[in-house]
């Protein structure tokens, strides 16, 4: 083989190579363009019209053209934050109404999906139809779960007061108005935290897969009981897990729209206003899109910036517990 030849086939490998990396190296970007597009037309574009939108005066007059709706400034966000006049009044109740809810929805699902993951670990007869009639809510489309709730919740012919008043006794003779008043707030709850817990035993229960089952028996060699081997080994173990999953958990029932809307319609009761329904009221009731569209940034917002100080408290101090 001539030189020449040999340094025709030596330029030809090293294009094949250089070829085959940038084909490894582009691959990954590819699969993922889809994803991104998606994101962009569903998410990214619809949110950029709303941002535009909370700076004019859009109301019915305007939704055939909603462009031509005339320039507002801040006018929009000054009465949305303004708690002196009705509607910054009502939406810093729901707002508050919003966090109550959010807290409290977030702790039982985590208490509850936790424990029952940490309990269904033992291996004993019927533990896994156990697990699959535990994921049953989760399986279950969200309307489907909600209308079911809904009718059982009925004040007359539903089954929660048929067996709270009529088979157990209890409340006395007269049936109790579950999706009316104040007790809308506790049935909201109760369908949140049915809907969520077994999301968080799902992924506590993967969690809990990874642990070495000679920790727990070295620990009941040192003399170390259930809730002793549950606080400084379980829980300790799924610390990164339980990040996540409290913060999905909050995202998840901060924003929750479906399960008020489905539950009371499109009007709620005062102490079930969450400020996702409320939102939806203020655009498509009362027809004013501007001040919802406004709404919805401060909402955005406030989730970035909560979002943003969980990770910065919980990433540092899981870095100085890991130094």
């Amino acid at each position: 083989m001539t030189s020449a030849t040999a340094g025709r086939v030596r330029r030809t490998t090293a294009r094949v190579r250089r070829t085959g990396r940038l084909r490894r190296a582009a691959l990954p970007y590819l699969l993922l363009l889809p994803a991104l597009l998606f994101e962009l037309l569903i998410h990214l574009v619809p949110m950029v019209m709303g941002i535009v939108m909370s700076f004019r005066k859009l109301t019915q007059f305007f939704i055939r053209d909603w462009s031509s709706a005339p320039w507002s400034g801040f006018d929009n966000y000054s009465l949305a934050v303004d708690i002196d006049k009705p509607v910054g009044e009502a939406l810093l109740n729901s707002f508050f109404t919003t966090c109550l809810f959010t807290l409290l929805s977030v702790a039982l699902c985590w208490f509850l999906g936790t424990a029952t993951a940490v309990f269904m670990q033992e291996t004993f007869r019927g533990r896994g139809l156990l697990r699959g009639l535990f994921l049953i809510p989760y399986a279950l489309p969200g309307y489907a779960a909600v209308i079911t709730w809904a009718f059982m919740f009925q004040r007359d012919n539903g089954l929660v007061n048929h067996v709270i008043h009529d088979q157990l006794g209890l409340g006395g003779a007269q049936h109790t108005f579950w999706l009316l008043g104040d007790n809308s707030f506790w049935a909201l709850l109760t369908v949140s935290v049915w809907k969520g817990w077994p999301f968080a035993f799902l992924i506590v229960m993967a969690a809990l897969q990874n642990i070495p089952k000679d920790l727990y028996e070295a620990a009941a060699l040192d003399g170390a009981g259930i809730w002793q081997q549950i606080r400084r080994i379980t829980l300790p173990s799924v610390g990164a897990v339980n990040q996540v999953l409290i913060l999905v958990l909050f995202l998840w029932t901060f924003n929750d729209f479906n399960t008020p809307f489905v539950l009371f319609g499109k009007s709620a009761p005062v102490a079930a206003d969450l400020i996702s329904i409320h939102i939806y009221q203020s655009s498509f009731v009362t027809w004013n899109f501007g001040t919802g569209s406004a709404m919805s940034v401060l909402l955005l917002l406030f989730l970035l910036l909560v979002t943003a100080a969980y990770l910065f408290v919980t990433t540092r101090g899981r870095r100085e517990a890991d130094a």
